[in-house]
This record gives structure tokens, C-alpha cells and sequence, in this order.
């Protein structure tokens, strides 16, 4: 049971306190709601641009990795379809140089054509070297315009087109911070070896006078059932063919999530593993395979993909993936194997809670999902999950008319 507590600001910016007297550190995480889903279709990839953004200098603090260093401390940052997440850990008695470095560029940051500059050719560099030149590396552009038509899922944190992070205005830039990177937004945690009370106190000093800006309500078009299966040939330059097919699942906030989350570890967790052990241990079509789901907020997808074997019709290696799906659809998996990746799970948790940066992250995450307290629940989700109910997503997941296929064949 992960202890915090929490208060909110006047200007609506939600803090949650979790003390660890452990450890000498303290971590601050902030956690912003919005990701790449939040973007214009024709201006898409800006989530991700203000990541770096971020780095470059915000409106008192002209250097933000400096100061941070010279406090002993690092941060990084990420950001996905659903959030953007900044983070820092230093020596707990630095911890308000971590306020004065968050806050100020929560405040706003150094606007500049020259800081925009650096940044797009950063990230324009990054789209081509990993999803332009990279073998395969545009597969899951591919993928994600075939498997959604209307949600913003279609396309990557990335960017759906270079030429959007080219065209960027700083204007777009500008108009896009002061509408999501805003304290009713936001997610304060501060986690490690620190009292509530003076970050209550650090808090309202650094982030209280902070204007709300105004509540951002998501309005999303929402993906209708696919009724078809969808289909895509690409011819490469690429050392093997590739298989790759993707199904659309439920949200992050149902029960279908954890029946899901199991089901595909059973099918792909380690060498064990049902895929595994059929199609590359013993029918040898595969010289790798895994399973796994894209765990989004909203509807998700689950996917398999992998490389096949030299000489290996690619219709035979889907063939024999199907043949293995009907079997989880059709056949009871048994409570052992079931319990099998029920342990590994609650021991993957456990290990995760071991780090107290990992704790402030999950606390940020479920606050913004809607409660921090849903952390404490993961285990339980998870425990009631019966043979039955994996059988029965499984039906329902792996249904052809939901799937999504492509085929990355060498040339």
C-alpha cells in the first residue's frame, strides 16, 4: 500500500505528497494531460516538440540543465498519445531548486525563434533517422492510419508528417503551451524523503501565483467498430520479412484492461511463452514474435508482429499465428498458466515500487487517470481475472473483422 497525500492550489493545480524517510532523495514529477491525441491533425507532433522545448530555456531561467546539475540532481522527460511527463530527482535538501526550475517554466517559457529552431531540427533529425531510414521504422505510422480512421490514435507522439514540425509557427507553439501546459492541467508530485508541510509551503511559494489558465476539455472523435478486415503489402529494402497485425481493445479504465494485460502475456511473456514455444521453437517460421498492447487510455490496440524465418511463406507464419489465437479463443488456459503470469505481474509491481521515482510516476499517472488511490487497486484487478474471462476477451479481441494486417516483405 503506497501512502501520499494530497491538497490542490487555488489556481487548481492538483499536489500529491508521498514521503519515503529511506532514502536521501527527493523526486519531482510533473504530469501533464496531454499527448499527442490532443493535437491538430494538420499541426500534429507538437506534444512531443515541447518535450524538448521545455529544455530550452523558460522566461527567468535562460539555462535549465545548469543549475539542476550544480544542485546534484538529473531529469529527463517523455511523452505518449495520452500525457507528457517531466521529472527530476535530487538531494531532498535541493529540493526547491527543483520548484524554482518546474515553476518557472510552467510559468512560461523563453519564446524564441532561434530556441524553436534548435528544437525542430532536433526532432525533424530524430523523425528521419528512426522512422524514415531505419528498416521498418514506418511500420507503425502504417499500422496506426490502418487501424484508426477517425481518432487521433492514427497517428504517432512523433508527428504524423515531418512537414508539421517544419511548418511549426511560433504563434501555433505559443497558442498550443497556454492552453494545455497549464496548473488545471497538471499533476504536482513530490515523493522521497520530504514533509507535507513544507511542500505545501514550497508550492504555494513557487507554483501559487501561477495563472489556472482555463480547464481543457477533451472532445475527441471517438473510433466506431470496425466492421472489416484491413489490409497493407510494403515492399522494403529490409533484411527479412515481417509480419505485423494489430486488434483493437478496451480502454485503460475498464476490467477488459487487466484480462487483456494477462492474455497477451501468456501468448508473449519470455521464452515460455505460447508463440514463442510454437512458432519459433518448434515450427521454426519465426526468428522472433511477441505479443503486446499499446496500454492507451482510450481504445488501444493489441499487436503481433515478428521476423520471419528465411524461406518462410508470409501467409503460412499468419497461418500459424491464427491457428494459436483460435486455440486461447476456443480452449481453456489452465489455472497454472494463468497464475504463472498473475506472480510475474505482481512481481514486476513490486520491483517498481522498490524505486521511489517509479512511486511518483504511478502516483502522477493515476491521479491523471482520475484518482491516485487506484494505484492500491492493481493487485486485486488483476487477482480477479479468472480462466474464463481470458477465454472470453480472447473471442472477443481476435475476431478477423477487428484486425488489421500488414505485411513488410523484403524487396
Amino acid at each position: 500500500m503506497i501512502q501520499f497525500e494530497r491538497f490542490t492550489l487555488s489556481n487548481g493545480l492538483r499536489v500529491i505528497v508521498h514521503q519515503d524517510l529511506s532514502t536521501p532523495l527527493a523526486v519531482m514529477n510533473i504530469m501533464y494531460d496531454v499527448g499527442a491525441r490532443d493535437e491538430d491533425p494538420k499541426q500534429t507532433g507538437f506534444a512531443h516538440l515541447f518535450e524538448h522545448l521545455m529544455f530550452g530555456g523558460s522566461v527567468n531561467i535562460e539555462d535549465y540543465d545548469e543549475p539542476l546539475q550544480m544542485a546534484g540532481g538529473e531529469n529527463n522527460a517523455y511523452t505518449t498519445n495520452d500525457l507528457t511527463n517531466y521529472y527530476i530527482s535530487l538531494p531532498a535538501e535541493n529540493l526547491e531548486t527543483a520548484f524554482w526550475l518546474e515553476s518557472d517554466r510552467m510559468l512560461s517559457l523563453a519564446f524564441g525563434d532561434k530556441s524553436l529552431e534548435t528544437q525542430r531540427k532536433v526532432v525533424c533529425e530524430e523523425f528521419k533517422e528512426h522512422y524514415l531510414t531505419k528498416p521498418y521504422g514506418d511500420v507503425w505510422h502504417k499500422m496506426r492510419e490502418l487501424s484508426y480512421k477517425v481518432h487521433p490514435y492514427r497517428w504517432m507522439t512523433i508527428g504524423k508528417e515531418l512537414s508539421h514540425i517544419e511548418d511549426a509557427k511560433l504563434e501555433d507553439v505559443k497558442n498550443f503551451f497556454f492552453k494545455h501546459y497549464r496548473p488545471l492541467n497538471a499533476v504536482l508530485v513530490v515523493a522521497g524523503n520530504v514533509t507535507t508541510e513544507k511542500v505545501k509551503a514550497l508550492a504555494e511559494k513557487w507554483f501559487g501565483d501561477i495563472p489556472s489558465g482555463e480547464k481543457y476539455v477533451r472532445n475527441l472523435p471517438q473510433e466506431p467498430a470496425q466492421t472489416e478486415a484491413r489490409r497493407m503489402e510494403i515492399h522494403a529494402d529490409v533484411p527479412l520479412d515481417a509480419f505485423y497485425k494489430t486488434w483493437h481493445m478496451g480502454s485503460r479504465l475498464e476490467q477488459r484492461y487487466y484480462i487483456t494485460d494477462l492474455l497477451t502475456d501468456i501468448l508473449s511473456g519470455g521464452g515460455s511463452s505460447r508463440l514463442y514455444q510454437s512458432l519459433v521453437k518448434e515450427q521454426q517460421l519465426f526468428s522472433n514474435i511477441e505479443c503486446h498492447h499499446f496500454g492507451s487510455t482510450e481504445n488501444g490496440l493489441v499487436a503481433v508482429e515478428g521476423k520471419l524465418v528465411k524461406g518462410v511463406k508470409i501467409e503460412d507464419a499468419e497461418q500459424a499465428v491464427m491457428a494459436e489465437l483460435e486455440k486461447i479463443k476456443t480452449v481453456l488456459v489452465s489455472e497454472l498458466e494463468l497464475q504463472k503470469v498473475k506472480n510475474k505481474t505482481e512481481s514486476m509491481i513490486a520491483f517498481e515500487d522498490m524505486s521511489v521515482m517509479s512511486r511518483a510516476n504511478s502516483l502522477a499517472y493515476y491521479e491523471n487517470l482520475g484518482d491516485a488511490a487506484w494505484m492500491n487497486d492493481e493487485l486485486t484487478k488483476y487477482a480477479a481475472v479468472t480462466v474464463e474471462d481470458i477465454r472470453n476477451e480472447a473471442g472477443r479481441i481476435f475476431r478477423e473483422e477487428n484486425s488489421n494486417t500488414i505485411y513488410y516483405l523484403a524487396k
